[in-house]
């Protein structure tokens, strides 16, 4: 029992990094908190007295993981989703917590997540690890099959992909708000050439539904259409909470204390580029709002 109990106050030392690792590699919150609890598991059971850093160890374990479940899940679906909504990272206006912070790994706003999936499972491990946690070509490099020179090239063409389609975010926190306070009164008060005002021309909306609102998801392009949709934020009963998502702007959008909606927004040049709502009620249900009350 002792033994378990010095185990697991390791383990714990670990946990946010490694929940972080498996966040930015699958993009659910609830495949990392899995992913983290098999490498406990693996952890509790395995004999470490020869293993000299006990946080890399770990960290490989929950890489292999996690490369294993996006190979799963890619082979389950044999084109990409067409719409895809990471899990939102979802912190009080006053601003993201400690823990968040590593679960966030430095990057900001929920667009980063959008691009991440686009990659194949190994350039997503080689840039993750390398680029957000700082882990040596050396050291991922075995992970994926591949030689050290390899795999920076890997990580080389998926930095540059990520790169080429990163839309540009606005640096003032809080001009970024007010276009996103500015874009639901507009909403709210049925004014479709106020709304297109607000949104770039080439404007992307992602919405996803999941299997119980089929009709929620959508990828929407240009700002007509885009404004069109968003007139369905005119319900009186609806709460907007403002919040950062993924340490960028975002809401939360309740109707009798419940969550309907959580949306996250890229704002660039005084005009919204990016909104992505995830909309589904089962996913929704699991998110932590502790932060923002209700």
């Amino acid at each position: 029992m002792a033994d378990t109990e010095a185990l697991a106050r390791e383990f714990e030392q670990h946990r946010t990094r490694l929940t972080a690792v498996a966040y930015r590699m699958l993009g659910s919150l609830a495949e990392a908190e899995d992913v983290v609890q098999d490498a406990w598991l693996r952890f509790s059971t395995a004999g470490t007295e020869r293993v000299d850093n006990i946080g890399a160890w770990l960290t490989t374990i929950v890489a292999r993981l996690s490369l294993n479940a996006l190979r799963a899940r890619r082979r389950r679906h044999e084109e990409p989703l067409e719409v895809f909504v990471p899990d939102p990272v979802i912190s009080s206006l006053d601003g993201i917590d400690p823990e968040q912070e590593l679960l966030l790994a430095d990057a900001v706003g929920i667009a980063l997540d959008v691009i991440l999936d686009t990659l194949q499972p190994a350039e997503r491990l080689a840039l993750v690890l390398h680029d957000m946690f700082d882990v040596p070509y050396d050291d991922i490099a075995p992970m994926l099959g591949r030689t050290a020179v390899a795999t920076r090239q890997l990580a080389s063409r998926a930095r540059h992909r990520v790169r080429d389609v990163t839309p540009p975010q606005e640096s003032d926190p809080g001009l970024s708000r007010e276009v996103v306070t500015a874009f639901f009164s507009a909403a709210h008060g049925g004014d479709l050439n106020q709304l297109i005002s607000l949104l770039d021309p080439d404007v992307v909306l992602r919405s996803q539904g999941g299997p119980r609102r089929p009709a929620a998801t959508a990828l929407v392009r240009g700002a007509a259409a885009v404004a069109s949709r968003a007139m369905m934020f005119r319900r009186p009963e609806a709460q907007l909470v403002p919040v950062l998502i993924n340490g960028g702007p975002g809401v939360v959008i309740l109707t009798a204390g419940e969550p309907i909606s959580v949306m996250s927004f890229t704002v660039a040049d005084g005009r919204i580029t990016e909104i992505t709502a995830l909309n589904d009620p089962d996913r929704l249900a699991r998110l932590d709002l502790s932060q923002i009350g209700r």
